[in-house]
């Protein structure tokens, strides 16, 4: 493997005996622990506030709404408006991560994306809010490439499901939060000030992110720290970081899991963007109802997502392929979500409704553990974020399709159940894509 240098200070080499060593008798240092599991809590703090920045329209639809007199459609479009660009985002973004670091690429994201968030409460016109949504969504792109990538700097091979699932507890801890915390803040302050108490504290959490994060080869850690590491790394690959970025789209498995994310945030984003408005319109519960209900199948999604990484830990330790190990919890989310989905919308009381709803949110999130596990799975060490940003760019093509979509078939039926079907069947379609397509690791030869 060859040394990556970042001012002076490199990684130290161990040999392949003292890896396996290393790695199979011997625990990781008190100090690594603390320090990995310590970047982890803050990549689910700043995370969580990323989606409770995203959910802020969600929780105000209805309000923004009346005040501003848009329509079904424009709110529609308005909340397509942050994945699309978000989506493109993504193709640069893992680029930058794998160029100059988590630490410096992430703080700046949180800052920028905490401004826009702010500049929502100043807004005056449809226009001006389609254009701060834009940038909000553009900055936002950092979050989960980075996270991918701290978690394949400071974890081995098959150890990584468990801290994936831990930092994608983010987005069920904001979707949750969102209703609850968003609802509460909006009827004290008034939905402008929403936007901005959120920017506000976004821009503080920057700074949390710039003053701790290091990587492994900027700390003092014992050699049998870096010996674990060295365990079961992709190899990483030479070369110029925007030519590996184009090679990898010769890779089936890179349109696998492009295709498969594009499915799984489809559903997600169906009910992150439209579920507030859903249970008021078609299921007529009354704004402070559904900042309660709401928040159930995301504090439901919390689980899921524990419960799919330490799946994928967990065939892995049985002998089942890296690959194949990250596809069970993937496949068995997809297709679960989809089956609840459909239970939701055909249900005839609220309860029923709210427990499928749950349901699917439990298995879609077991899916997301599987999905931001795979990048480190499939790509050299050094394109790991790069990888898991190309994902996440068809995640969210997904994502910016799902509001519109869902509100232009709900408008034209009269109804969301048509919609929710049609959510479904994306994402059956995404869980065929992934076992079929997604079959052998990424190796970019020079």
């Amino acid at each position: 493997m060859d040394k990556i240098k970042r001012k002076g200070r490199d990684m130290p080499q161990v040999d392949a005996a003292q890896s396996h060593t290393g790695s199979n008798q011997r625990p990781v240092s008190k100090k690594m622990q603390k320090y990995r599991w310590t970047a982890l809590t803050i990549l689910v703090v700043s995370g969580t506030i990323n989606y409770l920045d995203r959910g802020t329209l969600s929780v105000a639809n209805v309000v923004i709404r009346q005040e501003m007199g848009f329509s079904t459609k424009e709110m529609g479009l308005l909340l397509s408006a942050f994945a699309l660009p978000y989506a493109f985002a993504q193709l640069p973004i893992g680029l930058l991560i794998d160029r100059f670091g988590p630490r410096r690429v992430l703080s700046i994201g949180i800052a920028a994306w905490s401004i826009a968030q702010t500049l929502c409460g100043f807004i005056t016109s449809f226009p001006q809010f389609i254009m701060a949504r834009m940038f909000l969504g553009a900055t936002e792109s950092p979050q989960y490439p980075t996270a991918a990538r701290v978690t394949a700097n400071w974890f081995k091979q098959r150890d990584r499901g468990l801290p994936t699932g831990v930092f994608n507890t983010a987005s069920m801890i904001g979707s949750a939060l969102s209703p609850l915390l968003l609802t509460g803040l909006m009827l004290a302050c008034g939905w402008r000030w929403m936007f901005a108490i959120m920017g506000l504290l976004g821009i503080g959490m920057s700074f949390v992110w710039y003053m701790f994060y290091r990587e492994p080869r900027e700390m003092n850690l014992p050699a049998s720290d870096y010996a674990y590491l060295a365990t079961e790394a992709n190899p990483e690959v030479k070369g110029s970081a925007l030519r590996n970025w184009a090679r990898l789209f010769r890779f089936p498995c890179v349109w696998g899991m492009l295709f498969g994310q594009m499915g799984s945030s489809y559903l997600t984003w169906t009910f992150i963007t439209w579920l507030p408005g859903y249970l008021e319109m078609e299921r007529h519960l009354s704004i402070k109802t559904t900042g309660f209900v709401a928040s159930i199948p995301f504090l439901c999604g919390l689980f899921g997502s524990l419960a799919g990484g330490a799946l994928s830990d967990y065939c892995a330790e049985r002998g089942m392929s890296p690959i194949n190990a990250r596809k069970v919890p993937i496949i068995l989310g997809l297709l679960g979500a989809a089956f609840c989905t459909v239970g939701g919308a055909t249900a005839d009381s609220v309860a029923l409704c709210i427990a499928f709803i749950s349901g699917a949110m439990t298995f879609a999130y077991t899916c997301v553990a599987g999905i931001w596990s795979m990048p480190s799975a499939l790509a050299p060490q050094n394109s790991v974020a790069t990888m898991g940003s190309i994902q996440n760019f068809g995640g969210y093509l997904g994502g910016a399709m799902a509001p519109t979509v869902t509100a232009y078939v709900a408008h034209e039926a009269g109804s969301f159940v048509p919609a929710l079907f049609v959510t479904a069947t994306v994402a059956c379609c995404a869980a065929v894509c992934v076992l079929f397509v997604v079959r052998r690791k990424i190796t970019l030869e020079d």
